[in-house]
């Protein structure tokens, strides 16, 4: 099907994108929020079924339709059906796919990005309606390419999505070829990187080789199980033995903060570590800024979630931050083997801590991985190319 864009004399000058989120935004989501905000030759118009953090994420008021949320007990029965019943992923009501058209239509919008891949078969009522009202593009991040999919049915869904979605757009080539094995079409399929506005993380000039050992190493991130945390803090205990000043802040916050403060206290190095929860961005960039080193020793969970490109590594690595990450993901995508940082293999405490103390043990080496570092970030990453490369695809399916 060809989609025309027909403009009204009330319309915006600039094509409406509509940028669904079913919840607009979990405190995580900031790359979502940069993406949206940073796009320039469109004008987006949020839907969302629940707003959170305004006050974090400004976004103005007559850009935001709220949709209605169906009465709670209805919400449980879907719920309980997609889990016991049906053992497939919930989708929309009907009453939520007529308000849904009739919003995309008042607004006059052009194309509808869905935000997660795991929102493609809520909206598949959508994506499969006769009367859709404008083309239909899905987005994955990272975890949404792998949770759930080992069950059939969910399986089945996402083919359906690959089959009616205008456009599949992955944040990290690795994703993409996990999409095209799934079964979606490679033709389908399209890079959209999220990208960093450089401009708010400058490389740092003024951060000093640690000649003293007082290394102040940082993590970020939610505390997940993919985020491996619990490597950082083992190989982070062995690290102390030959730097006792050493210190390791874990930025973020999540379902396995308490498990990690175990975990500290059990190895020791409680008062070396701090745990700082979630950072607004100046906060964060101090951080990064007084850091000497960057871990993200990123593993695929029990249930399949693993990275995109994470947000938070690019930002330290944008500072001028060395990385000691994973061969995992898109991470080496963003991180050369011995230029730009180390990778090593999930789950490899061993290896995590020779990189850290090879890097210790030279100031030339860290000075030239924490310049190459942000060099590749502003090669592959920087956000207004990025915007540029999803606004065509934008272009591409009108």
């Amino acid at each position: 099907m060809r989609w025309v864009y027909l403009q009204t004399e009330v319309s915006s000058p600039k094509p409406i994108v509509g940028c669904f989120c079913s919840t607009f935004l979990a405190a995580e989501m900031l790359h979502v929020y940069r993406q949206i905000t940073g796009l320039a030759n469109v004008e987006p118009v949020v839907f969302t079924q629940k707003r959170q953090h305004a006050d974090r994420f400004p976004f103005p008021d007559g850009n935001v339709v709220e949709l209605s949320r169906p009465p709670g007990l209805l919400r449980e029965w879907r719920r309980f059906a997609s889990r016991r019943l049906s053992k497939s992923p919930p989708v929309m009501f009907r009453s939520e796919l007529a308000e849904l058209e009739s919003g995309l239509r008042d607004r006059n919008v052009a194309v509808l990005h869905a935000y997660f891949g795991n929102s493609g078969p809520f909206l598949l009522p959508l994506l499969k309606s006769p009367t859709k009202p404008c083309p239909v593009i899905v987005s994955f991040h990272g975890a949404d390419a792998g949770v759930d999919l080992e069950k059939p049915r969910y399986r089945e869904a996402m083919l359906e999505v690959f089959a009616n979605a205008d456009a599949i757009l992955a944040r990290s080539d690795s994703l993409l070829q996990e999409l095209e094995s799934l079964g979606c079409p490679a033709e389908n399929l399209h890079l959209s990187r999220t990208g960093i506005p450089m401009e708010d993380w400058p490389f740092c000039e003024a951060r000093i080789f640690p000649e003293d050992g007082a290394w102040r190493i940082v993590q970020a991130g939610r505390l997940i199980e993919k985020k491996a945390y619990d490597v950082s803090l083992r190989a982070f205990a062995r690290f102390r033995k030959d730097f006792p000043q050493a210190t390791f802040e874990l930025v973020g916050d999540g379902p396995f903060r308490e498990n990690l403060e175990a975990l500290a206290d059990e190895l020791g190095i409680t008062e070396a570590v701090s745990f700082r929860g979630f950072l607004d961005q100046d906060e964060l960039r101090s951080t990064y800024e007084n850091a000497h080193l960057f871990l993200h020793p990123s593993r695929t969970g029990a249930d399949g979630n693993r990275e995109g490109v994470p947000n938070a590594m690019l930002e330290a690595m944008a500072t001028g931050l060395p990385v000691v990450a994973t061969d995992h993901g898109g991470i080496p995508e963003a991180v050369d083997d011995g230029a730009s940082g180390f990778l090593v293999a999930e789950d490899d405490e061993n290896a995590v801590l020779q990189r850290m103390q090879e890097i210790a043990g030279n100031a030339m080496l860290w000075t030239e991985l924490g310049k190459t570092a942000t060099q590749h970030v502003r090669e592959r990453f920087e956000r207004g190319a990025q915007i540029a490369a999803l606004e065509a695809v934008y272009d591409s399916v009108i």
